[in-house]
């Protein structure tokens, strides 16, 4: 499993947003200036959290975006499957069912479900307000 760089922005621009005040709005070009990241490519990433109710809009003067919720509702999995998919380091684990043919004969399966227990047990467990209270100790996102 790779973490896309659409997936990687997605989450900088949640933690970016989770950072400013409570209910203000932001607008995008000021997160793409802190964060160094394409105007363009933020305004396709800020639509996909905006259908899915992650982020709220305002249009007008002091319209941008905010967070839908308090930043302890959003973990890292809900981020990143939300622009990445599934997150199943092997192709038979992705979804809710294990569909592979040789599930009853296959020796490793056994690996590959502890890999993606850890990996749920991760991105799961850690919200955008532990990764804000991280950074307070100068680690970079």
């Amino acid at each position: 499993m790779k973490i896309s760089t659409k997936g990687r922005y997605a989450l900088r621009l949640m933690v970016d947003l989770a950072q400013c005040k409570q209910g203000e709005n932001v607008a995008l070009k000021e997160v793409a200036a802190r964060q160094g990241i394409s105007l363009k490519y933020l305004e396709q990433i800020i639509t996909v959290l905006t259908k899915a109710g992650y982020v709220l809009s305002a249009r007008g003067s002091n319209g941008g975006y905010r967070l839908a919720h308090e930043p302890e509702y959003y973990t890292v999995g809900m981020i990143l499957r939300l622009t990445e998919g599934s997150l199943a380091p092997v192709a038979c684990l992705e979804g809710n069912e294990n569909t592979c043919d040789r599930r009853e004969q296959c020796s490793t399966l056994f690996v590959w479900e502890k890999l993606q227990k850890a990996i749920d047990d991760v991105v799961d467990n850690i919200t955008l307000a532990d990764i804000i209270a991280n950074s307070a100790d100068n680690y970079v996102i």
